[in-house]
Order: C-alpha cells, then sequence, then structure tokens
C-alpha cells in the first residue's frame, strides 16, 4: 500500500507533560486506518497532529516529522487552512451549525471562493449523495440542520467534510453517540468512502475496528505515563494473532 501519511519520532508535549512517545508509522492511502487504546493514552491527540489541530492548545510542543503526500505538515511555510482542507475532521458528536442543511455544506467551499450559485448546488447535492443523504433531505436543504436526527447531523457533519474535497478523513468517535442503526449507517459509508478518501479513527468499540478498518494502531500508556504506539500491523493480523499479550488482553476485553 502506497503512504499517505508518514510519522517520523513525534513527540508532542503539553508544557512540560510528555504525552506522545516517538511516534513512527505509515498510515495507507484508500484506506480505513483504526486507532485503538485505553482511554487516556493519546489516540485523539495523535489524531488531531494530522491536520494541526493541537497548535490550537496552548503550550503544545511537537518534535519529530510528519509528512502527508511525501510534503512536511509541520514546516514552517505549511499553508495550515491549505492543510485542514486537505485533512478534514469529524468529531464525537455532530458539531452542526445553526444555521440550515443547504449553509452547512457549502460554507466550507464558499470559505475557499466558490460563489457560484450552481455550483455551490452541484456541490451540496454530490457531498449529501456521498453521505447517502440527500434523497433524505432534498426537499428541507433550507430546515435548519440542528432539526435532523442524531444520526443525520453526524452524516450532515461528514458531509460538510467531503464538501471541500479532502484527501484524509479524520473520525474521531464518531459513532459512540450514535443509535445502533445509525452506527450501521456511518460504518457502510466509511467502507464506500475509502475507495476515494484515506480515513483515520479513533474507536473504543472493538468489533467496529474489526468490521472496518484495515490497518490497525493499539496504544498504550508506558510507565512514564506516555503515550506509545505500542503495535500496528494490518487489522486481520493484530486481531487474529496480535504480536503481544497486552494487545491481545486489551482487544478481547480484559482491560480498558
Amino acid at each position: 500500500m502506497n503512504a499517505k501519511i508518514q510519522t517520523k519520532a513525534v513527540n508532542l508535549y503539553y508544557g512540560d507533560f510528555h504525552a506522545l512517545g516517538d511516534i513512527t508509522f505509515e498510515i495507507p492511502a484508500c484506506a480505513i486506518t483504526a486507532i485503538i487504546g485505553p482511554s487516556g493514552c493519546g489516540k485523539s491527540t495523535m489524531l488531531r497532529l494530522f491536520n494541526r489541530m493541537n497548535d490550537l492548545i496552548p503550550g503544545v510542543r511537537i518534535e519529530g516529522e510528519i509528512f502527508l503526500n511525501e510534503a512536511p505538515v509541520y514546516a514552517k511555510d505549511t499553508d495550515v487552512v491549505s492543510l485542514r482542507r486537505k485533512v478534514g475532521m469529524v468529531f464525537q458528536k455532530p458539531n452542526v451549525f445553526p444555521i440550515s442543511i443547504y449553509d452547512n455544506i457549502v460554507i466550507g467551499p464558499k470559505h475557499h471562493g466558490i460563489k457560484n450559485k450552481q455550483k455551490l448546488s452541484e456541490i451540496a447535492e454530490r457531498s449529501l449523495s456521498q453521505v447517502a443523504l440527500w434523497n433524505e433531505v432534498k426537499d428541507m436543504l433550507g430546515k435548519p440542520g440542528l432539526s435532523l436526527a442524531m444520526g443525520q447531523q453526524q452524516r450532515l457533519c461528514i458531509a460538510r467534510a467531503l464538501a471541500v474535497e479532502p484527501e484524509v478523513l479524520l473520525m474521531d468517535e464518531s459513532c459512540s453517540a450514535l443509535d445502533p442503526e445509525s452506527t450501521m449507517k456511518i460504518e457502510e459509508l466509511m467502507l464506500e468512502l475509502k475507495k476515494k478518501y484515506t480515513i483515520i479513527i479513533v474507536t473504543h468499540n472493538m468489533e467496529q475496528a474489526a468490521r472496518v478498518s484495515d490497518m490497525a494502531a493499539f496504544m498504550m500508556i508506558d510507565e512514564g505515563k506516555v503515550g506509545r504506539l505500542h503495535e500496528y500491523s494490518e487489522t486481520s493480523e493484530m486481531f487474529i494473532s496480535p504480536k503481544d499479550k497486552i494487545t491481545e488482553d486489551y482487544i478481547t476485553g480484559r482491560f480498558g
């Protein structure tokens, strides 16, 4: 598999606190990579490395290198706005904006300079169709996005991320607030989207990781309370024959 993202000896500090230690791995293109591990081990922090969301936290310091398409993500001349267009993010709870369904979708393209109404309408239809939401909302695009059911809101947030045509989609516990039916729809959506996009998910749900991901990254906290990448392999290999007993114990629910 071609590497979409590479990390080399990445360390992250919150002030004096060493949160992530020596993270080195490659994330393949057009595949789903699941980041798993117990609470507090740095999964979400690692996810936010890829679009520099951690930059927004005071006192953060990052060492090492991260590459997207072999270009350094943390170079001084990196255009962070452009980076976040390429690397979209969907959060744990739907963060629908208090505007119409249509405006939720086109806000990103408008920000990036698209003004033509026909083009914006095409983007809205394409993005909502990609998340199987178009037929459900096409006759109510002017209604508030917050009027949708929770599962629909999460798909709306994914559509909003897709509207600016990213290359990578980060999903931080994006199904944890949803009912089983909505979760199934999001998982089906992930499997369809990976044909075009690189998807990285954080999940506590081992069944979900086993169902949808191609690669699995298991994180743990070491004795110094530093989050580290403990094991990384194809998901089928890790779940059938993990290299380490700690990995096996976590996957089988003995701890975490």
